[in-house]
């Protein structure tokens, strides 16, 4: 049986800080699988590799950072890379040249690939959904295709770019599907 959706009002979520944090779309909140250790040591590795980079590049690394991508609906990216140069926004609503999905073990394609759609309906530059469980980082084109990505993952016609390799190499050669 389907869990029955929760409704709210766009002022509600705009002004209510939910633990965690949810997507907000055309009225319904959308809870987000909340990450474990793999999810959580290759968001850390994001945000320190392109912090590193942050003057060089001119970008700024933001972890689940509401970003509003559409009139009515509002993503929760596991990490937006913003420019230096973008407006100063406390809800993204400028599209970030990244967004980047790192999958937990309960996510379902569906759910992942609405949230791609949206990402690019926006405007976003570039979309990678990044797999602990498979190993597997995927960028994602222009019409929401995925493409596997097994040497570099690249936002284009930036400089932005990172080893697909480094960005596993923290994880243990076999992760386990329970504790």
């Amino acid at each position: 049986m389907p869990a029955t959706p929760v409704l709210v009002s766009l002022d509600e979520y705009l002004t209510t800080s939910y633990r965690p944090d949810r997507d907000y779309i055309d009225g319904e909140l959308k809870e987000r699988n909340l990450g474990e250790k793999p999810h959580s040591k290759i968001q850390a590795f994001l945000i320190g590799y392109f912090l590193a980079r942050k003057n060089e590049w001119r970008i700024d690394p933001l972890p689940e950072q509401r970003v509003q991508v559409g009139a009515t609906s509002y993503r929760i990216p596991d990490l937006s890379l913003i420019s230096l140069d973008a407006p100063e926004e406390l809800i993204l609503r400028t599209p970030p040249l990244l967004c980047v999905e790192i999958l937990s073990r309960e996510d379902r394609m569906n759910d992942i690939l609405d949230r791609v759609a949206d990402y690019r309906r926006m405007g976003v530059l570039a979309v990678w959904i990044i797999n602990p469980w498979r190993r597997e980082a995927h960028s994602v084109s222009p019409d929401c295709a995925l493409h596997p990505e097994s040497d570099v993952l690249r936002v284009p016609n930036t400089p932005i770019q990172v080893q697909v390799a480094d960005i596993f190499r923290e994880l243990p050669e076999t992760l386990s599907s329970s504790h």
